[in-house]
Formats: structure tokens, C-alpha cells, sequence
């Protein structure tokens, strides 16, 4: 027989580690070319002239300049206007 009651198994001991997403380089700061500006999961903010954006929706500069960042309506597949914030490189 045994000398221990049975202990039950835990289910939540699984944990991915974060992705380390967000802002990276903010407005008025000077950026090169080839630097990530922003590091997200969709198109929560919109690439613009002087950037381009990559296969996971990561914003790199396209050229060397300083950051400039506005607030712009954009249309949605459905017709609905939304704002997003529109990151560019001048």
C-alpha cells in the first residue's frame, strides 16, 4: 500500500516567453536605414513614406531621417473609418 496520498497533476506549467513587441523608436528620434521602428502583431500602426513594412508587420526605415508619427483615418475591408497612427520617415 502506499505511504503517500496521490497528488494531482498540474496543468498550468506551460509558458511561452513574451515576443517583445511595441515601439521601439519613437517620434522626432533619428532612425537609419534598416532600423525597426515598430515590432507588432497586425497593422495596428500603418507604415508610411519612408518605410516599409515586413512579412510579420514589423515597420523598418527605408532611409536615414527622423521619425514623425501622426494620427490618420484609414478604411477598413468593410467601409468602416478607423484611426491609426501613421508612422514616416522625412
Amino acid at each position: 500500500m502506499s505511504h503517500v496520498k496521490a497528488g494531482g497533476t498540474s496543468k498550468n506549467t506551460r509558458d511561452s516567453q513574451g515576443q517583445r513587441l511595441g515601439v521601439k523608436l519613437f517620434g522626432g528620434q533619428a532612425v537609419k536605414t534598416g532600423q525597426v521602428i515598430v515590432r507588432q502583431v497586425g497593422m495596428t500602426k500603418r507604415a508610411g513614406v519612408g518605410t516599409t513594412l515586413s512579412r510579420n508587420f514589423t515597420i523598418h526605415a527605408a532611409k536615414d531621417g527622423i521619425i514623425k508619427m501622426t494620427s490618420r483615418k484609414f478604411r477598413t475591408h468593410s467601409g468602416k473609418s478607423v484611426r491609426r497612427t501613421e508612422v514616416t520617415v522625412e
